[in-house]
């Protein structure tokens, strides 16, 4: 079974996370700061270090996102394999999953690793929540869905 989700895990993976730095990128651009910065924080959550670390740091900062990405995808697949509603419903439940991937990485994750608190406006917090719902969770869920749906119809 492992070696049948390693394929939905990784398409979603590559989507879910191409649109979301892509996303993190423009939003860098638009606040004027640099997108390798952005790299480089993302990076220093595991590897502190990673800030002074030019673009070696960028580049692990990505690796980093996309590692985390992983993570998130796989416990949606996972989930979606024992739980057949996830991929009956992927709009519901990419939204659900979307909000929870919010919540885990703004209120959880980033404070406890960096000491910060919260997103500081309402802008931030619904920019974050576009991001994790319409970036990561439907796309997640979709990938998942079509994968489950193929395989079900082939059952």
């Amino acid at each position: 079974m492992a070696r049948s989700l390693a394929r939905p895990i990784v398409t979603a993976t590559l989507i879910a996370g191409t649109l979301d730095i892509l996303a993190a990128i423009t939003l860098t651009l638009l606040y004027g700061r640099d997108p390798m910065n952005m790299l480089r924080y993302v990076g220093s959550g595991p590897f502190p270090g990673a800030t002074g670390m030019g673009t070696a740091g960028s580049v692990l900062g990505l690796a980093v996102h996309f590692a985390l990405m992983a993570i998130m995808v796989t416990i949606f697949v996972v989930a979606a394999a024992r739980l057949r509603a996830l991929w009956q419903k992927p709009i519901l439940w990419g939204v659900l999953y979307g909000v929870a991937t919010y919540v885990a990485m703004n209120w959880i994750v980033v404070p406890l690793r960096f000491h910060t608190p919260l997103p500081p406006s309402a802008m931030a917090i619904a920019t974050q929540l576009f991001c994790h719902i319409v970036l990561v969770g439907i796309p997640i869920a979709l990938v998942t869905a079509r994968h489950f749906r193929s395989r079900s119809a082939f059952a």
